[in-house]
């Protein structure tokens, strides 16, 4: 239960930051309401899909998907274009744990899989992604003049 919950604690602002990563890219106007509504119901999708006996990484193409058709059915966003602002939007995300997981490990001079063991720890460095995720998207819809009208729902 306790996985569960740290699990949602980095994941629902994970989602949260792609979902707006990927409309502000395409240019849909940010709604915070859907945008995290949509977001906690795709991270605990996500968590019932990687607590499957499945292969590892898929829940991230899983994501990629479900990311990819929300956008698509809930706005005026053709597919392929979806479909490419959610990948880039993925890209980011690990570029964004890339960095600062071997900023972590470098300042603190801690063994990784000791990190990894520890839960708690191993949740809390992947809160800065979620959070810089978010602040991208902002950026990028403050740059990017959104579409009238983009929203179907």
């Amino acid at each position: 239960m306790v996985k569960a919950l740290l699990f949602l604690l980095q994941g629902i602002p994970e989602m949260m930051g792609i979902l707006a990563f990927s409309l502000a890219f395409a240019g849909v106007p940010l709604r915070w309401g859907v945008i995290a509504a949509v977001g906690t119901v795709l991270a605990v999708i996500i968590y019932i899909i990687r607590s499957l006996p499945l292969a590892f990484g898929l829940h991230t193409a899983a994501a990629l998907l479900l990311v990819t058709i929300i956008i698509a059915k809930t706005t005026c966003v053709p597919p392929s274009k979806s479909f490419i602002s959610v990948f880039a939007s993925f890209s980011i995300l690990v570029t964004l744990e890339l960095i600062i997981h071997e900023f972590f490990f470098f300042l603190t001079k801690q063994d990784p899989q000791a990190v990894i063991s520890n839960y708690l720890l191993w949740k809390l460095i992947g809160l800065p992604q979620a959070f810089l995720m978010i602040i991208l998207a902002l950026l990028i819809a403050r740059l990017k003049t959104p579409v009238e009208g983009a929203w179907k729902i």
